[in-house]
C-alpha cells in the first residue's frame, strides 16, 4: 500500500483559507481519506489536529476570518501514541472511539507515521518476520528466474499479500529472510518507507532451515515475533491470533489447520479379539502445522547464530524445556502454495477473496 501523508500535514501558521483548500484537495483526489490535518510547528512537532468541524466552529464564533492562522483553533487535545511504547489496550480504545487517523509521534513530538484506522484492522505490538529464502523446486520452471515468493497470485506476488496482511494489522517493523534470487525481493520492497513501515533483511548464505535465519536478526523491536512462511495464502485474523496467544500466556503459538481423513470401510473395535463395537466409515481430524507462529522474543535467544534449525525441531526443543507451546486451530481459508496444482488453485481462489 503506497501511502503519502504530506497532504494531511499543515503548518501552524497556515490560514483558515489555506486549510480549507487543503481539505478540498484531499476530498477531490483522495475521496476515501479522512479529512483530518495534522498541524506542525516550526520544529516539525505535531501540536494539534484540524478537521472541518474545528474550522466551522471557529467561523461561527469569529466570522469569516479566513486569514487567521490555524493555531488559533486547532485541537490541541488530540489523540496520539508514542513510537515504540504504545499500549495495545489504548490502541483498541482508539478504534472504539471511532478515531480515523491516528498519529505516531516520537519523544520530540515529531510525526513518525500515521495509521488510517479505516484501513488498519488493528495495531499489533509484534515484530513481523517472513521467511522467503526457499528455491521452490516443485514449482519449476516458474521459479527458474523468479523466487517463489515473487510469483504473482492475481495481480500481486505471494509475499506482497503477506506483507499487506501484516500491514493491515498494524505491524510496522518487519524483517524478511532471503536467499535464492533474494535481491528481487529487496528491490521490490526496499526499506518499506513507501508503505509506511520499516523493512529490514537478513540473507542466508546457505540454507538454514525454516527457522535458522531468525538467529541472524539483531534488531527485533518487540517482545513478540510473528513468524510466517512467505508462500502461504490465508484469511487468518492476526488480531484474534494475538489475543489468543496473550490470553493463554503462551510462549509460542502455532496456527494449525484441520486435515480430515475418512476411511472407506467400517472399523471394528476389539478387546482381546472380541468385537466390542463397529464404526461405519469413520472420519478423523488431525491438525497440521500452518507455517504461522507467534513466539516470545526471549525464546529466540536460544538459537545458535548461523546454525540450521527447522521450526519443528525448535518446537520440540521448547516443549522439552518446559515452554508453554499452544495450538491455534484455524478453520478459515489457508493454502500452502507448494506445487503447480496449489498455484493454480490459488489463482482461482484469489479472485473470490479480492472481491470480498
Amino acid at each position: 500500500m503506497n501511502v503519502d501523508w504530506s497532504l494531511n500535514i499543515i503548518q501552524q501558521g497556515a490560514t483558515v483559507r489555506e486549510s480549507l483548500k487543503r481539505l478540498n484537495t484531499i476530498s477531490e483526489i483522495l475521496p476515501v481519506r479522512p479529512l483530518t490535518l495534522f498541524v506542525e510547528d516550526e520544529n516539525r512537532r505535531i501540536v494539534g489536529t484540524l478537521s472541518g468541524g474545528d474550522i466551522r466552529r471557529y467561523l461561527v464564533e469569529n466570522g469569516s476570518i479566513l486569514d487567521a492562522p490555524v493555531k488559533l483553533f486547532m485541537n490541541r487535545e488530540f489523540t496520539f501514541i508514542r513510537d515504540g511504547i504504545e499500549s495495545y489496550p489504548e490502541i483498541k480504545t482508539c478504534f472504539r472511539k471511532g478515531i480515523e487517523l491516528l498519529p505516531v509521534l516520537n519523544e520530540r513530538g515529531e510525526l513518525v507515521r500515521i495509521y488510517d484506522l479505516n484501513y488498519t484492522r488493528a495495531i499489533l505490538p509484534v515484530h513481523g518476520v517472513i521467511m522467503a529464502g526457499g528455491e521452490g523446486m516443485r514449482l519449476r520452471p516458474l521459479t527458474t528466474d523468479t523466487p517463489k515468493p515473487m510469483l504473482k497470485i492475481g495481480e500481486k506476488p505471494i509475499i506482497e499479500r503477506n506483507v499487506d496482511q501484516m500491514t493491515r494489522f498494524g505491524i510496522s517493523d518487519l524483517t524478511i529472510s532471503v536467499r535464492y534470487l533474494g535481491q528481487q525481493i529487496v528491490d521490490h520492497f526496499g526499506n518499506g518507507k513507501f508503505r509506511g513501515i520499516q523493512i529490514n533483511y537478513v540473507k542466508e548464505e546457505e540454507p538454514l532451515g525454516t527457522l535458522g535465519s531468525v538467529s541472524l536478526i539483531d534488531n527485533i523491536a518487540r517482545d513478540h515475533v510473528l513468524l510466517m512462511n512467505s508462500d502461504i495464502l490465508s484469511t487468518i485474523n492476526l488480531e484474534t491470533f494475538y489475543d489468543d496467544f496473550v490470553s493463554r500466556n503462551a510462549d509460542m503459538s502455532v496456527v494449525t489447520v484441520p486435515y480430515k481423513i475418512k476411511l472407506p470401510y467400517a472399523v471394528l473395535e476389539t478387546n482381546d479379539e472380541i468385537i466390542t463395537g463397529l464404526r461405519e466409515k469413520p472420519e478423523f481430524v488431525h491438525y497440521m502445522n500452518a507455517g504461522i507462529y507467534l513466539i516470545r522474543r526471549e525464546l529466540l535467544r536460544n538459537l545458535e547464530p548461523g546454525a540450521r534449525m527447522d521450526t519443528t525441531d525448535f518446537i520440540e526443543d521448547m516443549i522439552r524445556n518446559g515452554a508453554r507451546v499452544v495450538s491455534y486451530p484455524f478453520w478459515g481459508y489457508w493454502l500452502d502454495i507448494g506445487n503447480h496444482e496449489d498455484f493454480v488453485n490459488a489463482q482461482r481462489t484469489i479472485k473470490i477473496l479480492d472481491d470480498e
